[in-house]
């Protein structure tokens, strides 16, 4: 799942050649968040099982995670003005690898600690957001930061798409032999990934402490005078970006959230959830196979008439797990990975078309939408214990409904003769 985070930077003083490592070093940050959030769609069905959680209390684990990008990412960016990018990043990491570490305690404590541990992880995941994101754009020429970020970005994806393989593994597996795991075994699971997660955590925050990097000051003209809130989303399309950025992160994390459980039910595919896990790779792995494709496809397509046509396609899909049974349900939802793919970048440049100055933030208010992960899988959550699991997709069918109002309302954007 990828996330941008905007800021008007600029490089202290030029970047001289040898930036390949910082960038090999910053390129494994993406990696290792992407790996971090998309492990949680191993983590939910687990902890469900072990603690014998309604939805709404295993959704608990998405509220906590994605909550703290809405708490934390304006502290997070006081926090860098303070003590600049470079250690504002080796803080994100050890903070991220402190929320790893407690998931040691958490094995033998309860859900609570869990929860702590999410919020905490998720924490130094945004912090660590905030300070690596504009390296992205010193780290080489400025003509070639768009391809640097697709690079990341790639990465990121990389991430999202073998977590839930590697945690199936890990984590889910019913063990080699044929003996059944007790409770406190289930639990006790996740402590030696978590642990070496948490070690390869301080690893990168010791080689981001010792690399040399470019300084990154914000430009003069920024911050003191910014416009108020109100004024900058009388802009209609960043108030309806705004929202689609929620709907969108929600609907896809919601998604991800439910899919070992749904995969597990009797009458769609009947798979134990270590199975299951490695069909949640596929879901991530299409989002990032479609980022190429639609790299490609919008050089002649308009942005908003692609997002309307991906949006299209994931409802037809929703619906078709929804009403249908078997392979055809099981493929149908997972497909709508593949359709994910473009929808975070359009709806986000979208909504920030022709903003100039304000740019800074509105970006700042995408970002915080980004809490729709924490808040819509819980609503699916209140309907898939009222209703069941596979009705509770109308939750996410409804996010991309509004996605496409979005992308045919702003069709035309790009051309001489918009209005917004």
């Amino acid at each position: 799942m990828e996330h941008v985070a905007s800021a008007s930077v600029r490089p202290h003083a030029p970047a001289e050649g040898g930036n390949t490592v910082p960038l090999i070093i910053i390129t494994l940050l993406f990696f290792m968040w992407g790996l971090l959030t998309s492990l949680n769609d191993v983590l939910i069905p687990h902890l469900k099982s072990i603690y014998t959680l309604s939805y709404v209390q295993a959704m608990l684990v998405q509220f906590c995670f994605f909550g703290a990008y809405f708490i934390v990412s304006l502290p997070a960016g006081m926090l860098i003005k303070r003590i600049g990018y470079q250690r504002g990043a080796v803080s994100g990491l050890v903070i991220a690898a402190g929320g790893c570490a407690l998931f040691f305690p958490a094995s033998t404590s309860g859900y609570a600690l869990f929860l702590l541990a999410f919020f905490v992880l998720a924490s130094g995941i945004t912090i660590l957001q905030v300070a690596a994101n504009p390296y992205v754009t010193v780290l080489g020429e400025p003509a070639t930061a768009s391809s640097r970020l697709t690079l990341t970005q790639a990465f990121n994806s990389l991430g999202t798409t073998i977590a839930p393989s590697l945690g199936g593994i890990l984590i889910l597996s019913e063990g080699v032999s044929s003996v059944v795991r007790t409770k406190a075994e289930e639990a006790a699971a996740v402590q030696g990934p978590y642990l070496a997660l948490a070690g390869a955590l301080l690893a990168l925050a010791m080689l981001f402490a010792v690399v040399r990097l470019p300084k990154i000051s914000h430009a003069p003209d920024e911050a003191p005078t910014a416009a108020p809130t109100d004024s900058v989303l009388a802009h209609r399309h960043l108030l309806l970006g705004a929202i689609g950025i929620f709907l969108y992160v929600g609907g896809e994390v919601s998604i991800g959230s439910f899919l070992v459980n749904f995969l597990g039910e009797a009458n769609i595919a009947g798979l134990p959830s270590g199975v299951a896990a490695h069909y949640v790779s596929y879901y991530w792995g299409g989002a990032m196979i479609g980022r190429f494709i639609g790299f490609a496809v919008m050089r002649y397509v308009s942005p908003g008439k692609a997002l309307a046509f991906n949006a299209t396609a994931s409802i037809v899909l929703i619906l078709l797990a929804i009403f249908g049974h078997g392979s055809l349900a099981m493929w149908s939802i997972i497909a709508v990975g593949l359709f994910n793919s473009i929808m975070f970048p359009t709806i986000f440049s979208m909504a920030l078309h022709k903003l100039g100055k304000r740019t800074g933030q509105a970006s700042g208010i995408l970002c915080m939408a980004i809490v729709g992960g924490a808040l819509v899988p819980f609503a699916q959550g209140l309907l898939a214990d009222t209703i069941g699991l596979q009705w509770s997709f109308f939750v996410p069918a409804a996010c991309y409904v509004f996605i496409l109002y979005f992308g045919l309302k702003y069709a035309g954007m790009y051309n001489n003769k918009e209005t917004v």
